[in-house]
């Protein structure tokens, strides 16, 4: 009516703007980190977490054998 147009809720603009802002940053964030995570899972083979799991103390030695054998075996057995 005086020329201020549309600007009885636009004391808050500025919030909305920012809200969005932080949205769409987190987001891009978020996805940029759960590509780079899944990268490093995908190159580790069985032989290497059934190390690793011994190195850590999570399984004994003699489940240690037993596994090794089963991997080598079904190794052989695709060849």
């Amino acid at each position: 009516m005086f020329g201020y147009g549309y600007g009885m809720g636009m004391g808050f603009g500025w919030l909305w703007m920012l809200a969005i802002l932080i949205f769409t940053i987190s987001l891009v964030l978020w996805i940029v980190k759960s590509l780079f995570a899944q990268s490093n899972v995908q190159n580790e083979t069985a032989m290497e977490i059934l190390h690793r799991r011994y190195a850590k103390g999570e399984i004994d030695k003699a489940k240690f054998e037993e596994l090794k054998n089963d991997l080598l075996e079904s190794n052989r057995a695709r060849v």
